[in-house]
């Protein structure tokens, strides 16, 4: 128990070995990675087709919280803007098919029993 490493009763007396900045650049490049990741499940949760390669251009700094964990809030953020352009924008038809001069004129039915 002479060791400086292994004694558990003096926290101050552990030597400082380089492991708590190596698991920092860990979880800076991973939570990238995780945000990356992240933005795909909830935008196909929300039926948002991204293209190939969308998340290469993005800049993930952006998507992380303050702890550099991805945000769901900020990710969910990011896609609003990308699920309004996606909403289809059909115009109004008359029916199937093709009518040259409009669509054909309805039927009318007489509802007076004299014109039946």
């Amino acid at each position: 128990m002479s060791d400086a490493q292994t004694d558990s009763h003096s926290p101050a007396q552990v030597l400082a070995d380089g492991s708590e900045t190596v698991r920092a650049e860990v979880q800076r490049e991973y939570a990238t990675k995780l945000a990356k990741a992240e933005l795909r499940v909830q935008a196909a949760q929300a039926g948002i087709k991204l293209g190939d390669g969308f998340t290469d251009y993005l800049d993930t700094s952006k998507l992380l919280d303050e702890d550099g964990n991805p945000s769901a809030e900020a990710i969910g953020q990011a896609l609003a803007s990308l699920a309004a352009a996606q909403e289809p924008q059909f115009p109004q038809i008359a029916g199937t098919g093709h009518y040259r001069n409009g669509p054909p004129p309805a039927r009318r039915v007489s509802l007076d029993v004299r014109q039946r």
